[in-house]
């Protein structure tokens, strides 16, 4: 039976880095993560938690260490924010090419030039293309059930690729909310204990990761990678079935809200989806058919279940935390683009841009998206900046 728990959020990730029995945690503490690996360390220390823990010199150094690890059958736990998922930005490349299923927490931050500790998501979209299955969370409890979940995904040998859970900087990391800890026997029938994967180190077993890539090979190399990760879905999907069944919370790819008849829907990932759901209800009583969607699973993208989820729609709301600077907006924005293109009926895609460096998105600025779009004030060709309502 669960118990009714109230937690900081950064501590919830490491009840769920606990509660997985991770043999590794490779720490570098740097704001607003430093929660995590605090607690992680204070548990190690106090003989609460059986693993080794890692003091690093930098994030570069912690995932490379998470690799090492991994790559002798090791169960690896790493947790990072900001300038410091930069710094990781060459080795996130040789995680996922050579299929280490590393679980990383992201609490996500504005990256420089300027000092900025404050959340939103330049970093992990500055990283999106790095081969790692990339979730968002909303709260301390999906962030806890999604860490918990990611091991079992990225185990799977179907998978075997790193996963990046991410949430809010300071918005999901220093606050305290209630959520339900499960036992530990529900923990371990849905998460057994770490099978080691069939490719390792092994003096007796001689293996080669990351050996010269000639053009002859690399495409056929990025080709099965890019298979794997788009495959890794389908994965997904039953984990967090398999999750709902043993614990009764349920999650997928994307959750609708209010999505039967609306004409017009937000899409957007992270802590901001409460504010969006409260600016809905609101709109629904002024009498518009809005509707929502908060997205879950960024990486592998879940083309299908958008498709399907907006088929009524006349209009689709992007809201970005990350500027493509000298691109075309925010990379949901021109994801989604380019997924309605060649749909078979016009979907407008409205692209908003707003919480940047961390700045607060209040129920008005939802509502504000939501007016400018019905006056017709925003044409695909032009994002929109939302600061504080205005534009």
């Amino acid at each position: 039976m669960a118990r009714r728990i109230a937690v900081e959020d950064s501590h919830a990730v490491a009840l769920a880095a606990k509660m997985a029995n991770v043999d590794v945690i490779a720490a570098y503490p740097i704001t607003p993560q430093t929660h995590i690996v605090e607690e992680l360390s204070r548990m190690v220390s106090d003989g609460e938690f059986d693993a080794e823990y890692i003091n690093v010199e930098s994030e570069h150094s912690a995932i490379s260490a998470c690799i090492g690890a991994s790559a002798v059958g090791a169960r690896c736990f790493t947790a990072t924010a900001g300038q410091g998922l930069a710094l990781m930005h060459e080795i996130l490349f040789i995680a996922a090419g050579n299929r280490f299923p590393i679980v990383m927490a992201i609490a996500n931050r504005c990256l420089s030039p300027n000092i900025n500790i404050w959340g939103d998501q330049s970093d992990v979209m500055s990283s999106r293309d790095c081969g790692w299955i990339q979730i968002f969370a909303e709260n301390a409890q999906e962030i806890f059930d999604l860490i918990l979940s990611a091991f079992k995904i990225s185990e799977d040998d179907r998978v075997l690729l790193p996963v990046a859970v991410n949430f809010d900087g300071f918005y999901a990391t220093h606050v305290v909310e209630r959520m339900d800890l499960p036992e530990e026997e529900e923990v371990r029938r849905f998460l057994p204990p770490h099978r080691t994967a069939r490719y390792k180190l092994d003096p007796d077993r001689p293996l080669t990761f990351g050996a010269i890539g000639f053009p002859a090979i690399q495409f056929e190399l990025r080709r099965q990678w890019e298979e794997a990760l788009c495959n890794s879905k389908q994965v997904v999907k039953e984990v967090w079935q398999e999750f709902g069944r043993i614990f009764g919370r349920h999650y997928d790819v994307l959750e609708p809200y209010r999505m039967e008849d609306a004409e017009i829907g937000f899409i957007l990932m992270g802590g901001s989806s409460g504010t969006c759901r409260v600016a809905v209800d609101r709109l629904r009583e002024r009498g518009f058919k809005a509707g929502m969607i908060k997205l879950r699973l960024f990486r592998p993208f879940p083309k299908e279940e958008i498709l399907e989820a907006v088929s009524r729609l006349k209009t689709l709301i992007t809201v970005d935390k990350h500027i493509c600077l000298g691109g075309l907006g925010g990379p949901l924005f021109n994801d989604l683009r380019s997924l309605f293109y060649g749909f078979q009926r016009r979907i407008n895609v409205a692209g908003f841009i707003a919480g940047v460096g961390g700045r607060d998105i209040k129920v008005e600025d939802f509502e504000h998206m939501f007016e400018k779009v019905v006056k017709g004030e925003v044409s695909p060709e032009k994002h929109v900046f939302i600061v504080r309502g205005e534009s």
